[in-house]
């Protein structure tokens, strides 16, 4: 049987590994993202998943128009540097500049998140992985490839980043200790070693593609 991580797409075959899944310690992590043991999933389940068909006008009156027209400042500033780094693939370096000077304003003009604890930090991060499906399915029924592609990226940035939390919560600060942490400035892949990863496993730019994280706590 083989196990597919949900994070990077790393395959575990039991038959070439010789040991089965459900034997592997629970510490185990995945060789290319050191995603926990709990991100793979079953390849036979993933698969023969049947995809939902949804249309725009099923779900109008679930999403508040509200969410679609008014954002946070945090939210235009994350907003603006998506759109730079789009710009930066497209080679449109005068917009990409422009947008990055609005995402910097944004951020500058950010108010204080008075409750950035890492019970709320979870909570947040489990809400957007619940809010994913229906994402995709919109995206789906609209047959826009470019959306599904970000949400991908997105999702698994997002459980990969939920997953360290996790492993916070129950290591503390012995979990960044003698290490770095690295954040794809692609995708936002976040990955905790001594280097970057030659690949991130999720949107698979190279090493210089990532930012080292500074100014944190020193063990």
């Amino acid at each position: 049987m083989k196990y597919k991580c949900s994070i990077c797409g790393y395959e575990y075959d039991e038959a070439k590994e010789g040991i089965t899944f459900a034997d592997l310690p629970e510490d185990w992590q995945c060789p290319w993202c050191k995603a926990p043991k709990s991100a793979f999933e079953p390849i036979e389940e993933a698969e023969t998943v049947a995809p939902v068909q949804v249309s725009v006008s099923d779900i109008s009156n679930e999403i508040p128009d509200e969410s679609l027209q008014q954002l946070s400042i945090g939210q235009m500033a994350a907003l603006c540097s998506n759109l730079a780094r789009g710009c930066e693939k497209q080679y449109m370096t005068e917009e990409q500049n422009l947008f990055n000077e609005l995402a910097e304003w944004f951020t500058s003009h950010s108010p204080k998140v008075e409750d950035a604890t890492v019970e709320a930090i979870t909570a947040h991060l489990q809400q957007d992985i619940t809010n994913y499906p229906l994402l995709n399915q919109t995206c789906a029924a609209e047959a826009d490839r470019g959306a599904l592609r970000v949400l991908s990226w997105s999702e698994k940035a997002t459980r990969m980043l939920s997953s360290l939390i996790s492993r916070y919560q129950r290591e503390s600060d012995a979990l960044l200790a003698d290490t770095e942490i690295w954040v794809c400035s692609v995708c936002g892949f976040v990955y905790i070693g001594k280097e970057a990863p030659e690949l991130c496993p999720i949107c698979k730019v190279p090493s210089w593609k990532f930012n080292k994280i500074e100014g944190r706590k020193q063990s």
